[in-house]
């Protein structure tokens, strides 16, 4: 069934005139006819009386009618919805985010609901590793990680990184010194599979120091390594941003030297057309050039 003969149908039930359907539907009154002649054959019913007062509807008329509307209506609303999305101003998209960007991605996401507030966000804790697969994959938009990517995704730098030792409040004073810290503490770390990324930066910075720490014990959360280093089971090298979720128990010192520093960066896949992402890609890019 053609959209065009319900459209021809439900206008000339409601206008009652051929003449007056005709001209809003932009046809000729033959034309007009030829359609609602097309659509009876196909249904196998009569669906109008045509006489000197117009077009009224039969009784087999007025019972499609209804669902004729229903159908149209539906058909409209996906049009327009179709457009919307076309235009990336409504619908969903699905972002992910690491723990060197606690802050900097909720930051970025809120500029981008202000100007499309019909878009739904879903924000996702993940390991950069975990979101490259997944872009790679079509199955998340974009993602706040760790750069470099590889060449199969797009990506854009947005903030440096520092690597810093955290510590417990009692174990701090004026002048610590990290290195010695690391050397005589357990070190704290966050397991492979959730924290790739920092495990390997930790390794290197440790590996350029010559250091050897005592041992090194496994947490699957940052919330929980948080609160070993706040208990005094040991210390920890982490990314700066977690400032941001702190614990007052907990102290962060800085590190200088090769391997401290990394970049943060938007990716995405360019190979797969979504003109939500686009919008969301553009708004982050032109947010952190106006930050």
């Amino acid at each position: 069934m053609n959209i065009k003969l319900l459209r021809a149908f439900v206008t000339l039930a409601r206008q009652g005139k051929y003449h007056l359907a005709a001209d809003q539907l932009c046809i000729t009154q033959p034309a007009l006819t030829k359609q609602i002649q097309a659509i009876e054959s196909i249904s196998g019913l009569t669906l109008f009386q045509r006489g000197r007062h117009g077009a009224k509807l039969t009784i087999a008329g007025e019972q499609l009618m209804h669902k004729a509307d229903e159908v149209l209506m539906s058909y409209d609303n996906f049009c327009s919805a179709m457009i919307d999305i076309q235009k990336g101003n409504t619908g969903k998209i699905k972002v992910g985010f690491g723990i060197s960007s606690f802050s900097l991605a909720p930051e970025r996401v809120a500029v981008f609901h202000s100007l499309f507030p019909s878009i739904q966000v879903s924000l996702n804790d993940m390991p950069t590793a975990v979101q490259l697969q997944l872009l790679i994959e079509g199955k998340l938009h974009a993602g706040f990680v760790r750069l470099p990517v590889n060449d199969q995704l797009e990506s854009k730098a947005l903030a440096e990184e520092k690597l810093v030792l955290a510590i417990a409040l009692k174990h701090y004073k004026k002048g610590v010194n990290a290195i010695e810290l690391i050397k005589t503490h357990n070190l704290l770390q966050l397991s492979h599979h959730r924290g790739e990324g920092l495990t390997g930066q930790g390794h290197k910075f440790l590996t350029a120091n010559n250091i050897i720490p005592p041992a090194i014990l496994v947490a699957n959360d940052i919330q929980t390594l948080l609160a070993l280093i706040a208990a005094g089971e040991g210390v920890a090298l982490l990314p700066q941003s977690v400032i941001h979720i702190l614990p007052s128990q907990v102290k962060l010192v800085l590190l200088e030297g090769a391997h401290t520093t990394w970049q943060i960066g938007l990716a995405w896949n360019s190979k797969i057309e979504d003109p939500i992402r686009d919008n969301f890609v553009r708004t982050v890019l032109s947010s952190s050039v106006a930050l």
